[in-house]
């Protein structure tokens, strides 16, 4: 024996059963050609080095309408390029729901791997009066069965003695059941009603906490309010310490590599050092407290049980617009940086939808934007109030823009669902749990997933994405030294592309420093103060100065407009790369909002020229 696969529904305690057999000494990876993601770890904490446990997708049946329940099928079948076809099968259930989680048992059966079914959550069904015969069960399911609590570590040796076994005869006098019509959800449900109740299973009552806690919390009056509360609060909880939390990071990664620069020779190599790989490092290293911070939320979240009233809640909304109700999460956190928010779509199953919500994300408006924004309407909106002073132009402006962009990733969803993306409505089945408190072990496992994930994965991609920036922006090499940042490649290429930025009010300078903020878009200030020779101790005044005389009202609303619509991130495109599997999303999607920016600004920039 080799390989062991894991499998349940959602919400069973199969991933905290997994952490306690396996603990941090696992792997996080994507199954070859796909976007869904698979834990594997050796069994050590059992005592089974040898062995190989496979975290399979949580899901309600084998029926391969979604991609989760086709990528279980390949595993479990041995049909999954590069991973070995499991020797045995643990299937955990959550036993105080055995009615429904009991139909994923049949079609498991079904492949005929020896199985050992784990009812879960124990402490549970003992504490609220429920009672269930394994032995009956057994003989029922023909597979051995046992009562386990995943969360407490409770009768986990009968694991360990069911592998050291598995290879040898395991029916221990137990016959072969038959099964229902497995592609009939009617034949399994009423086969797992059945075998349930000639197992004497006696359901536990609803937790005390949970009844009371969704009768308003599932409210139609105050479970929006709430929802909205809590939304509110992750979003500016994830904005307003996310951003310090990146700023500051940022600043100590700058000490470091000006420090580290002093020691090396003042040429190309401490340039090449410092400019070309430190700065890549840097961009990526920044963005960790944001993408940390929203997994920790959403663990809080999903692990509580909330996320999943939140999204019952926000799928009829979101539904409205082509999108899943697990999309309302991920485009909110957007608003912070949408490289976590897109790595947050994982939690919607439909493939279709998950992409959907993965297109429209960066049209959130996110902090990135907000020194384009600060600058540009500094210098050109004048500070003028209304009612009494409550209300600022210069505020009405920046909240239209974050409206804009809301707008258009609604716009581009609804057009998604009806027209590209168009497919039958997917049945939205949820369970929803009973209310847990987090586990720091669950959230801290979350975590290091996440944040080695983004490190190794996407950080090697941005990592080359903006070294062959910087390359290109000190090409060619005169006489042993880099050409200035107008005579570049870059530079040229400013020049060039200024006849098709014209009509938009801007010059080439601005076509440069669109062209730089690709690598992030708050890079345009920095290239703008360089490019107009400002002193950098005062840059923000000066340059707003130097702006309000090269350029006109509209071609400066029309820059907010283009920042507002347009992917100016390598970020966010190696991100979207990296969960796509693919380059030909991500090229679809640079394209489709460089032309709504463009399309946006010209008409911002012909309108507000011939108003004013």
């Amino acid at each position: 024996m080799k390989t062991v696969a894991l499998i349940g529904p959602p919400n069973c305690g199969k991933s905290t059963l997994f952490n306690r057999l396996t603990g941090l000494r696992q792997k996080v990876a994507n199954y070859p050609g796909v976007t869904v993601e698979h834990h594997s770890g050796r069994m050590k904490s059992i005592g089974r080095n040898d062995l190989t446990l496979i975290d399979l997708p949580g899901i309600y049946s084998l029926a391969t309408y979604s991609e989760d329940a086709r990528v279980a099928v390949e595993v479990l079948t041995g049909k999954m390029p590069g991973v070995p076809k499991p020797d045995c099968v643990l299937l955990v259930l959550d036993v105080t729901h055995m009615n429904r989680q009991l139909m994923l048992a049949a079609p498991v059966f079904s492949i005929g791997l020896p199985t050992l079914v784990l009812l879960n959550m124990s402490d549970q069904l003992e504490a609220r009066g429920g009672k269930i015969d394994t032995l009956a069960l057994a003989k029922e399911l023909g597979h051995p069965v046992a009562l386990i609590s995943a969360a407490q570590g409770t009768n986990i040796d009968v694991i360990p003695d069911f592998l050291f076994r598995a290879d040898k005869k395991l029916d221990d006098g137990l016959r072969p059941v038959q099964l229902p019509i497995l592609q009939s959800a009617a034949s399994c449900r009423n086969w797992a009603t059945q075998v349930t109740a000639r197992t004497k299973y006696q359901q536990p009552a609803a937790a005390l906490w949970t009844r009371r806690l969704d009768s308003v919390l599932l409210h139609p009056f105050w479970g929006p309010l709430v929802f909205l509360a809590v939304v509110f609060a992750v979003f500016q909880v994830v904005f307003t310490l996310g951003q310090p939390l990146s700023d500051g990071l940022g600043d100590l990664l700058t000490k470091l590599g000006a420090s580290a620069a002093q020691a090396l020779p003042d040429n190309w190599i401490r340039a090449l050092l410092r400019d070309g790989l430190w700065n890549g490092v840097q961009s990526v290293l920044v963005f960790l407290p944001q993408i940390l911070l929203l997994f920790l939320f959403i663990g809080i979240l999903e692990d509580s049980g909330y996320l999943a009233r939140a999204a019952l809640i926000a799928d009829r909304v979101m539904r409205m617009i082509g999108l899943n109700g697990k999309a309302f999460i991920p485009l909110l956190s957007a608003y912070a940086c949408a490289v976590p928010a897109i790595m947050a779509t994982r939690t919607i199953e439909n493939k279709r939808e998950r992409l959907a919500t993965i297109l429209v994300a960066p049209f959130m408006t996110c902090s990135a934007r907000l020194p384009i924004y600060t600058l540009i309407i500094a210098a050109f909106i004048p500070n003028q109030h209304f009612l009494g002073g409550l209300v600022g132009l210069r505020a009405l402006v920046m909240l239209s823009l974050y409206a804009l962009g809301f707008l258009a990733a609604l716009i581009t969803a609804r057009l998604l669902s009806s027209r590209v993306m168009k497919a039958s409505p997917m049945p939205f089945i949820l369970e929803l749990p009973q209310y847990r408190w987090p586990t720091v072990q669950s959230l801290s496992l979350r975590l290091y997933d996440r944040g080695k994930l983004f490190l190794k994965k996407a950080g090697t991609i941005i990592l080359a994405v903006t070294f062959l920036v910087w390359v290109l922006s000190v090409l060619p090499v005169h006489g042993g030294q880099f050409s200035a940042l107008t005579d570049s490649l870059v530079g040229h290429l400013g020049h060039f592309i200024e006849p098709v930025i014209r009509p938009l009010g801007f010059n080439w300078k601005i076509g440069i420093g669109l062209l730089s903020s690709i690598v992030a878009r708050e890079v345009i200030v920095g290239t703008l103060g360089t490019l107009y020779g400002v002193d950098p101790a005062t840059h923000a005044v000066g340059l707003q100065a130097a702006l309000r005389h090269d350029m006109t009202l509209g071609g400066a609303i029309a820059l907010v407009v283009f920042f507002a619509f347009a992917m100016q991130c390598t970020s966010t495109l190696a991100v979207v790369r990296r969960e796509t599997n693919s380059w030909k999303l991500p090229a679809i999607q640079f394209t489709y909002m460089t032309v709504v920016a463009y399309v946006a600004a010209l008409l911002t920039n012909q309108l507000i020229t011939r108003i004013f």
